[in-house]
């Protein structure tokens, strides 16, 4: 079993930190809301008083924050930065959603150290996170895929190593790019069968079974009250944000732009989240977007 320094304790951090605990690694857990914290010391995580504190003999350090600034600025910029505080042995996986230009800088800069950063984010949701289920792509060396593999399984069932460095925020950009086209398709679907009179139930059980089945339908039908334990089911809370959904895009088109590669439905799909976000909508399930075909 590992020390585990966790940074980072929101809605995705907070349950994966716990199963790190469940899995019985001692984990020390800080965040910016002290609330967050208690909460993870009420699952048995040890409460640290700064991320310098957290990450100090730690075996592993472990982050999930908001953007690449935050990450850069936690290892590498801070005062007190993570990468003059970790032991040299230590193995640092950073799991936030962020660009891969700067998930390879700050690579590069723990590799002039002597330190061993990867990046992986992850796929599957709050739920996912909550149920140890998640999907993680590791942008890593072979030696610290490894490495980070055992950890990695305290909190996700499916663990790929995508590539070298950078390769696991690529890998998440493009799968979110295509989840936010199958969300925005599959509304469109099932808003214009309602319009025309058919119930929202059948349709999705007639789409499931035919050649228009994905994802989408199978686990998280946008449309209210299809299926039960999902954000649609509920007002469109929880889940994963629109405001995130729309960051996620506009990495995603950065790497479209920097690569050459075209990516027309992944830039209308951003034209719609950036549409649904102005009307005040950022904070809800990013499958609220069925809104923005009713109205």
């Amino acid at each position: 079993m590992a020390v585990i320094g966790f940074i980072g304790l929101g809605n995705m951090g907070g349950p994966m930190a716990i199963n790190l605990v469940k899995a019985g690694h001692t984990v020390k857990v800080f965040d910016l809301f002290a609330d967050a914290i208690k909460q993870l010391v009420s699952h048995g995580g040890i409460a640290a008083k700064s991320a310098a504190d957290a990450a100090s003999d730690a075996d592993v350090v472990i982050s999930m924050l908001p953007s690449g600034k935050h990450v850069e600025d936690l290892y590498v910029s801070a005062e007190k930065p993570l990468f003059e505080v970790v032991r040299k042995d230590a193995l640092i996986i950073d799991s936030s959603t962020i660009d891969a230009a700067t998930a390879k800088q700050v690579c590069a800069i723990a590799n002039n150290r002597g330190l061993n950063f990867v990046d992986a984010p992850v796929s599957g949701g709050v739920a996912g996170a909550v149920a140890g289920t998640l999907a993680f792509m590791v942008g890593a060396t072979d030696a610290q895929f490894a490495q980070a593999k055992p950890i990695l399984q305290s909190m996700g069932q499916n663990i790929f190593h995508a590539g070298p460095s950078g390769a696991g925020q690529i890998a998440k950009c493009c799968n979110n790019m295509l989840l936010s086209v199958l969300m925005a398709g599959t509304v469109e679907a099932l808003n214009m069968g309602v319009k025309n009179g058919l119930d929202p139930v059948v349709l999705s059980q007639i789409m499931l079974q035919s050649s228009g089945n994905n994802w989408v339908l199978q686990k998280y039908n946008p449309y209210p009250h299809v299926m039960e334990g999902v954000p649609s089911s509920n007002d469109y809370q929880g889940g994963f944000q629109v405001d995130l959904m729309y960051k996620d895009l506009g990495l995603a088109m950065d790497i479209s732009h920097q690569s050459g590669s075209p990516a027309p439905m992944g830039a209308q799909a951003k034209s719609l989240y950036a549409m649904h976000k102005s009307k005040g909508n950022g904070p809800l399930d990013f499958s609220s977007i069925m809104r923005l075909y009713q109205d």
